[in-house]
């Protein structure tokens, strides 16, 4: 399932999936330990930011990781090694859709974060990637909702750079909304006992490390890698881009506030018969 990764594949954008993962290492992660031995796939791993914290977080694991992209897969491979030297990590470069139990076996645990946003059919992938878990493992799947992103001061000039994200990725076949509908999708696609919960992030001034990790390097960051594509699209001018990003940049100034909703969805596989 070929995917048009709207973000770019870009230096600044392995930096802040870094800083983003980092950030939220805690929130995101705090619920998840897989027991030590037990055999986890991570779909979508990317540049290996989440990586490092599945290796971390649940030392023992016997890790499988696989991306469509090679570049990715090499900055993973990369990354592991220098920060949990000594792990092993099966790599594999494939389309998830293309995965089959006859070539990987079964797994105990299957991890997708900010994966199913860029999907076309995620209900699809979802179904697919079924075939890989044991009866009674686990799925977890972790999205965010670009829509839950509100601030202060507001801003029409700082909203509509954010909806040129939600937009442009529309367009390229995905959803950054889609954190808010994991339980029905996991549900759709044959899971059991699907539980969703939202992951709420609140940074201000009393809050640095939020404000810097997640406001400025995340957020913001993430909202910058699609000017290009909106200026080419005729959806800002250049003024308005940049007087949207400045209107932004003020929720991570003293007096800003900014809030943001993960949401982390768990499933299990049924048992036959």
């Amino acid at each position: 399932m070929g995917t048009d990764y709207v973000h770019g594949y870009t230096t600044a954008e392995t930096r802040r999936l870094t800083d983003q993962a980092g950030t939220l290492a805690d929130l995101l992660h705090g619920d998840t330990p897989y027991e030590a031995g037990s055999r986890v796939l991570e779909v979508g791993c990317g540049v290996g930011a989440q990586t490092v914290q599945l290796l971390t977080r649940s030392p023992g694991i016997r890790l499988t990781s696989v991306d469509i992209s090679e570049e990715s897969l090499a900055h993973a491979k990369a990354r592991v090694a220098a920060e949990v030297p000594g792990a092993e990590v099966d790599w594999l470069h494939a389309d998830l859709l293309g995965l089959t139990p006859d070539q990987l076996g079964l797994f105990d645990h299957l991890f997708l974060c900010f994966v199913l946003e860029h999907l076309p059919k995620p209900v699809e992938a979802l179904t697919s990637l079924q075939r890989l878990l044991r009866p009674g493992g686990s799925i977890t799947v972790i999205e965010g909702d670009h829509e839950s992103a509100f601030f202060h001061p507001r801003s029409t000039e700082a909203q509509a750079v954010i909806d040129c994200l939600i937009d442009l990725q529309a367009e390229a076949g995905g959803d950054s909304l889609i954190g808010r509908r994991l339980q029905p999708l996991l549900t759709d696609a044959g899971y059991d006992d699907v539980r969703a919960r939202p992951c709420t992030v609140y940074a201000d001034e009393t809050l640095p490390h939020l404000v810097d990790g997640f406001t400025r390097k995340t957020f913001i960051a993430m909202v910058e890698s699609v000017r290009d594509r909106s200026l080419a699209a005729g959806l800002r001018t250049p003024a308005q881009w940049e007087q949207g990003i400045r209107a932004l940049e003020r929720a991570a100034e003293p007096g800003g506030t900014f809030h943001y909703t993960f949401f982390k969805a768990v499933g299990t596989q049924r048992w036959s018969g």
